[in-house]
C-alpha cells in the first residue's frame, strides 16, 4: 500500500517527506537498501532514486553545475557514466524492497524508456528541475496519469506555466509545485523560500513542495520553514554518512537529521493547527469565561439609585454584563440594593 496520498496530504496539511537517495547507493544494492532502511528509520516516506543512462542525458561535452571542491568531475557525461549502472531489474528490487519496509519507492525517470518501466514500480512520478522545459518527457509523464512531483529550479513562472499547461490538456489534477533552487550546494541566502508563497498564489489548486540543496543544519530550519510557508511536501538528498566525498553526500541529510526533521515537522504541523480563520477554539471557552470582565460595582448602591462612572469598574469573570455595553449602562437604575463588588446582571437594571 503506498503511503502518497495526495488529498490527504492537502486536507490535513501532512508534511510528506521524500529521502532523495539519488545516485548516492553509487550502484551498489547492498548500499541502496541499507539507505532505504535508513531512511525509514529516519521517519522518510518515500525513498527516491533516480534512473537514467549517461549517454541519454548529456552529451560528452557537457559541463559541470556543481561545486567542484566537493565534486571535482568537470564534464557531467562522466559523473553520470559512474552512477548508471542499475537497470530495470534493479529499480523493481528496489520498489519491492520498499513494499517489504513500508516506505514509498520513488525515482526520477530521465528519460522515455524509464517513463515506461517505472510506471508499475511507484506512486508518482518526480520530474527534475532540469527537465521542466522537456516537453516529450513531460507529455509522456503526463499520459500515464500518475500524480506528477514537478521541481522547478531555475525557472521562470512563464516556464512552470507552460508546463502546467501540458499536465491540464492531459488532465493531471494530482500535481506538486516545487520550489527549487539549482545550486549544489545552494547558500541559505539563495534559498528564496518566500517564492513558495508566489507559487501559492499562483497555483491554488495544486499542492505545493520544496526540493533542497542547502546544507543541513542540526535544526533543519529551512525545510521547517518551507513547510510552514506551504510546502506539504518535503524532498532532501540523504546519505549514511555526509562526510563522503563526491556526488551529493557533501549537501545530504543523513538519519539523525532526518529523523529530527520528521519530528519536528509533525510538531509544527500539530501547532500550526487546521482553523484556518481566526476564531475562538473550544480550550479557550473556560480561559474566555474566566480572564475578561464584568461591570461590577465599586461601592454598595440602592435600590433606585442611578449608575454612574464613579460606582463602576471592569473585573474579572466575565459571567455579568460585558464592558463593550458600558456607555449603555451609565444612566441605568439597580432594581435592588447591591453590594460592593457585585457583578451586574441585566436584569439587576432597569
Amino acid at each position: 500500500m503506498n503511503i502518497f496520498n495526495y488529498e490527504k496530504i492537502k486536507k490535513n496539511n501532512i508534511p510528506y517527506i521524500i529521502a532523495e537517495i539519488g545516485v548516492n547507493h553509487e550502484c551498489s544494492m547492498k548500499n541502496a537498501k541499507k539507505l532505504i532502511l535508513s531512511a525509514k528509520r529516519g521517519g522518510a516516506h518515500a525513498a527516491k532514486f533516480q534512473t537514467y543512462k549517461a549517454y541519454k542525458i548529456a552529451s560528452k561535452n557537457s559541463k559541470s553545475y556543481w561545486d567542484l571542491k566537493q565534486e571535482s568531475t568537470k564534464s557531467q557525461f562522466e559523473l553520470f557514466s559512474k552512477y548508471d549502472k542499475f537497470n530495470e531489474k534493479d529499480y523493481k528490487e528496489l520498489s519491492q524492497f520498499c513494499k517489504k519496509n513500508r516506505i514509498d519507492f520513488l525515482s526520477t525517470p530521465f528519460d522515455l524508456e524509464s517513463v515506461d518501466f517505472l510506471y508499475k514500480l511507484m506512486p508518482a512520478y518526480k520530474i527534475s528541475s532540469s527537465d521542466i522545459t522537456n516537453y516529450p518527457l513531460l507529455e509522456k509523464i503526463s499520459l500515464k496519469k500518475k500524480p506528477i512531483l514537478l521541481s522547478t529550479g531555475a525557472s521562470s513562472l512563464r516556464e512552470i506555466r507552460n508546463a502546467v499547461k501540458i499536465f491540464k490538456k492531459n488532465k493531471i489534477k494530482k500535481l506538486v509545485i516545487m520550489h527549487c533552487i539549482l545550486n549544489y550546494p545552494t547558500k541559505d541566502y539563495n534559498a528564496n523560500l518566500r517564492m513558495i508563497e508566489s507559487l501559492k498564489k499562483e497555483f491554488p489548486e495544486f499542492l505545493l513542495g520544496y526540493s533542497d540543496h542547502t546544507l543541513p543544519d542540526k535544526n533543519m530550519q529551512n525545510l521547517c520553514s518551507a513547510y510552514i510557508l506551504g510546502a506539504n511536501v518535503i524532498e532532501k538528498h540523504f546519505t549514511l554518512n555526509k562526510k563522503l566525498k563526491g556526488n551529493d553526500h557533501y549537501h545530504s541529510m543523513d538519519e539523525k537529521d532526518l529523523k529530527f526533521l520528521s519530528i519536528n515537522l509533525n510538531k509544527i504541523r500539530v501547532s500550526l493547527g487546521t482553523f484556518k480563520n481566526k476564531e475562538m477554539i473550544k480550550s479557550e471557552k473556560i480561559s474566555k469565561k474566566n480572564a475578561r470582565r464584568s461591570i461590577v460595582l465599586k461601592k454598595n448602591i440602592l435600590k433606585g439609585q442611578i449608575l454612574t462612572k464613579k460606582n463602576l469598574i471592569c473585573k474579572r469573570p466575565a459571567t455579568g454584563i460585558s464592558p463593550v455595553e458600558f456607555k449603555k449602562v451609565i444612566g441605568k437604575k439597580v432594581r435592588y440594593n447591591l453590594k460592593e463588588d457585585y457583578i451586574l446582571k441585566k436584569k439587576d437594571l432597569f
